[in-house]
């Protein structure tokens, strides 16, 4: 049974959008399976006519498939949503001319952002244990789920559920708020008119995803299955508690999509040539100085959701051997490498040391990962513009055996080479 899951193998930010939306040209189902509108994945489409500039859209709900017109998307029940987030979405698609009707599908399981949510993410936020999340309410929407108080699309059907669960919520809320943060209180009775408007506008796309996904596989239909995020900000298996909220790793797409493991058929992790993290957390390579400076500049690095600069380094294998292995990562795709043309030397972290002893693996403990020293192997750069190639035989012979090298160290097959944030700027390593 084809599921294809497309995992992000570092701190998130690696690609993903685009590397989706290229595969999705194959595929009849692209799927989303958990995270929420804290992800930002950018898609560059070609202009439709000649002379015209290039679209960029920035997806951070509707999965990077929806651009391709014989694609079904799907967002399902480990997605938390923010209904202000989603309904911009869909009506910034409808104007820009993309069908949305019978090819978007919400699960009735999914949990619901309510405006407390993003209140209480907020003000945590501007407090001492701040962790350096996006604010958009993703992580008190999981707290409310897995303590069972969560509000689910399938409330919105049922005003004295929705009632009932919501004045419960609120009061104590509202305690929190003003008692803690001296916020000003909610109310209620809006909040329940404002989201039941809401069940009106998206009632066409609610369905049971799960039975719909695994009626497909049954057809033999294709699925992508899209993750937000990445691994190393896994709540279980990244750099705790420096990570996100929901499982972006490739066990999240069976609980949250409703598909049984034995549905996965393959598992692509994407990775930059080189590293980016936003927020706080340990990050070994990251480089505090003109180098890392010089990486965000050229690689426009800043938050796709919030616009925050992203910290930038050399490329850790150690951690990305790490995911692969948490991800069981068959293979990989490899953005931005053009980033890397214009710099005389380029660092490769093979390794770390500890007190002066080489590590093996990748430290769980925070404080010896805050502590690790990177080992590097250095290969020269290219210095030629690699974004006009359109196969990998096109690349600079030392961009190759960049690529190469990555490979080796890995032990993972490299598959795809991105030199551009356009469609025909990814090449296929063969």
């Amino acid at each position: 049974m084809p599921v294809q899951v497309i995992v992000g193998a570092q701190w998130g930010d690696e690609g993903k959008g685009k590397i989706v939306d290229h595969l999705s040209h194959s595929a009849d189902i692209v799927a989303r399976y958990q995270g929420g509108a804290n992800a930002g994945h950018t898609v560059i489409l070609p202009p439709a006519r000649k002379g015209d500039p290039d679209k960029e859209f920035v997806l951070h709900l509707i999965p990077s498939g929806i651009f391709h017109p014989r694609v079904t998307c799907v967002i399902g029940n480990g997605v938390v949503i923010d209904p202000v987030a989603l309904m911009d979405e869909i009506r910034q698609l409808r104007e820009s001319g993309i069908t949305i009707a019978g090819r978007l599908l919400i699960s009735h399981n999914a949990h619901l952002i309510m405006p407390y949510h993003k209140l209480l993410d907020s003000v945590r936020e501007q407090g001492e244990q701040k962790i350096g999340t996006t604010g958009r309410g993703i992580g008190p929407a999981y707290i409310d789920k897995y303590q069972r108080i969560g509000i689910r699309v399938v409330d919105l059907l049922d005003r004295d559920t929705l009632c009932r669960k919501l004045r419960l919520n609120i009061e104590e809320k509202n305690q929190i708020l003003s008692k803690v943060y001296g916020s000003k209180k909610l109310d209620v009775d809006q909040i329940i008119a404002e989201y039941q408007e809401f069940d009106k506008l998206i009632d066409e796309y609610v369905t049971d995803t799960s039975r719909y996904l695994v009626e497909a596989l049954r057809r033999r239909k294709k699925i992508l299955a899209e993750g937000a995020q990445g691994a190393l900000l896994d709540v279980d298996h990244g750099t705790y508690p420096y990570v996100t909220s929901s499982n972006p790793t490739s066990g999240g797409a069976c609980t949250g999509l409703g598909v049984p493991p034995t549905a996965i058929s393959s598992i692509m992790g994407v990775a930059k040539a080189y590293s980016t993290r936003v927020g706080h957390g340990p990050f070994p390579t990251e480089l505090e100085n003109e180098v890392g400076e010089r990486m965000r500049a050229i690689g426009s690095e800043y938050g796709a959701t919030t616009g925050r600069p992203r910290r930038c380094g050399w490329i850790d294998l150690v951690a990305l051997r790490y995911s692969i292995r948490v991800n069981g990562i068959q293979k990989l795709a490899i953005t931005k490498l053009d980033v890397l043309d214009d710099f005389e030397e380029i660092n490769v972290c093979t390794g770390y040391s500890l007190d002066e002893k080489r590590l093996e693996g990748f430290p769980s403990d925070l404080a010896k990962l805050q502590r690790v020293v990177p080992v590097y192997e250095t290969f020269k750069g290219w210095k030629t513009k690699t974004s006009h190639a359109r196969r990998f035989s096109d690349l600079p012979a030392r961009a190759r055996s960049y690529v190469r090298a990555l490979r080796k160290h890995l032990n993972a097959q490299i598959s795809m080479v991105s030199v551009g944030p356009r469609r025909d700027q990814t090449l296929f390593v063969r």
